[in-house]
């Protein structure tokens, strides 16, 4: 392996004409000192990618593919019009609408115009929870003490959901602040 000991420094020495040098016997030094900042080119939505919103998509993502499992075994267990959560699909629904929104919020970073259809989405999860929470509460007033698992599951899909509602608002909560920062 080649090496060398090169020192490189800018600083360069100038002597000073012989009529000064023989007076002053000096030297002067000048140096390379940056006189403006150049401008830091940030890349489109680096504030809000800073702030990590794929971590936030990917349990979105993560916590749609339980629901969606959950909703699989509800509707293999249950007969259909035995409980709301079964007769309008919910966990099937707000599962899978979770799931894509949180893969377009993993997608943000390579694809910033997916901003809008990401922030949609979140809006649109918002709404579907707001529709399901109401639904598996009433199913939970309306069921026997006998049937404990059930409720035990249907109450954790309800924490889930609020769970998942709390991811959906921050992120909708960003995602605004982002699209009223580029679009002023």
């Amino acid at each position: 392996m080649a090496r060398a000991n090169v020192d490189l420094n800018i600083d360069v020495m100038e002597e000073l004409p012989l009529n000064v040098v023989r007076r002053r016997e000096a030297v002067v030094q000048r140096r390379y000192e940056a006189l403006e900042l150049l401008p830091n080119n940030k890349r489109p939505l680096h504030d809000l990618l800073r702030k990590q919103p794929a971590v936030l998509g990917s349990l979105q993502m993560v916590s749609g593919l339980l629901s969606v499992g959950v909703g699989i075994v509800f509707a293999v267990s249950l007969d259909m019009g035995e409980t709301l959560f079964t007769l309008f699909r919910v966990p099937q629904m707000t599962g899978m609408l979770f799931v894509i929104a949180g893969l377009v919020s993993n997608m943000l970073f390579k694809y910033p115009e997916l901003l809008s259809v990401s922030l949609m989405l979140n809006c649109a999860c918002l709404c579907v929870a707001f529709v399901s929470a109401p639904l598996i509460i009433v199913d939970l007033t309306k069921w026997d003490p006998k049937d404990i698992d059930i409720l035990k599951v249907e109450l954790f899909e309800l924490c889930k959901l609020a769970l998942e509602s709390c991811l959906s608002a921050v992120l909708c909560f960003w995602f605004v602040k982002e699209k009223r920062k580029y679009s002023i």
